[in-house]
């Protein structure tokens, strides 16, 4: 059933406090608010509600064994959500939040196991901008949100992006303009030792090892999901941040022997300048990893629009400060 979708503008520095207590009430009706954060735009619902937690899986298409990461507005929401904060949450949260670090740890009796994906731990982050933050405030509980968009598809940087997907499946859309780092938050497995990164992010491992005097692991592949078995995060589905244009990555040393019929664009990050190749129908250069993590979906979405049969990536080297931009290539293309 198709709902009215309620677009309100905020301003990312000096939020509306009217804006702020109708999407409050919202949530605290059961209902699905998209906001910005730092890294993408969320989908947001009560995560204390499995009602409304299972409106957000039904509005992505998402599948049921994909847990959710839940947002808190400071250290001690956080608390009131896990059974039991450890000494290495409270260093981490207090260098790297607010901001685009996720933590796993248990699970609270407060967050509803929809969404954990019915497992016993949970993601919790406390996201940076002033309207994320004051959304969960007002609102007075702990806000379950992934990425506003269909399930496995591109993930949103702009209020735009939230319409294309999900227009007549939400309830409002709080729009405070582009998201600065633009890939999803680093997620961090505290209940292992040592720790380990499940899902690659801005925040890399050399300084979570740093802030926790002990070697932080890298991420590793996952076994396929099935529906009796939880993901330990999100992020961790094979085909994930796709978008709906066909999209191969084809690496350096193979780029110049390659055919592409019609009309592709050309994304090439972090390479030096390629030999002459068929000219693109569009093509972006992304040279640095922050400056290409900001603009990699906001691109795909835009070349989405375009209609074009194919797009080709050739992606970064495989070095620590691209493993982010190279986790989610992976999964949203295909091997040329």
């Amino acid at each position: 059933m198709m709902i009215e979708t309620h677009f309100i503008y905020v301003d990312p520095d000096y939020p509306d406090g009217d804006a702020i207590d109708a999407a409050a009430r919202v949530l605290r009706g059961g209902g699905l608010v998209a906001f910005a954060t730092e890294t993408v735009y969320g989908l947001g619902a009560d995560a204390t509600d499995p009602e409304a937690v299972a409106r957000i899986y039904e509005a992505k298409g998402r599948p049921a064994f994909n847990p959710l990461i839940v947002h808190v507005s400071g250290v001690e929401m956080a608390r009131s959500c896990t059974r039991h904060w450890p000494p290495e949450a409270d260093a981490l949260a207090a260098r790297f939040w607010p901001g685009p670090l996720t933590l796993v740890l248990a699970r609270g009796e407060s967050i509803s196991r929809a969404a954990t994906a019915g497992g016993d731990t949970v993601g919790i982050r406390m996201p940076r901008p002033r309207v994320a933050r004051a959304l969960i405030e007002r609102t007075g509980r702990p806000i379950a949100a992934p990425s506003a968009n269909r399930s496995t598809g591109l993930s949103p940087t702009l209020a735009r992006h939230v319409l294309k997907d999900l227009d007549g499946k939400i309830d409002m859309v709080l729009d405070s303009g582009p998201t600065g780092i633009g890939l999803e938050s680093t997620v961090l497995d505290l209940m292992c030792w040592p720790p380990r990164i499940l899902r690659p992010g801005a925040i890399a491992a050399e300084p979570l090892s740093e802030a926790l005097g002990a070697v932080v692991m890298g991420p590793i592949d996952a076994d396929a999901p099935t529906a009796s078995v939880p993901l330990p995060s999100p992020g961790r589905m094979p085909v994930h941040y796709a978008p709906r244009t066909d999209a191969v990555r084809v690496e350096p040393g193979r780029v110049t022997s390659m055919r592409w019929p019609g009309r592709f664009g050309l994304l090439v990050f972090g390479q030096p300048e390629l030999p002459p190749l068929p000219a693109p129908a569009v093509r972006r250069d992304l040279p640095g990893p922050v400056e290409a993590a900001a603009a990699l979906y906001a691109i795909l979405h835009d070349w989405d629009d375009l209609d074009l049969d194919r797009i080709v990536v050739v992606p970064p080297p495989d070095s620590p400060e691209w493993a982010a931009i190279r986790d989610r290539l992976r999964r949203a293309t295909r091997p040329g």
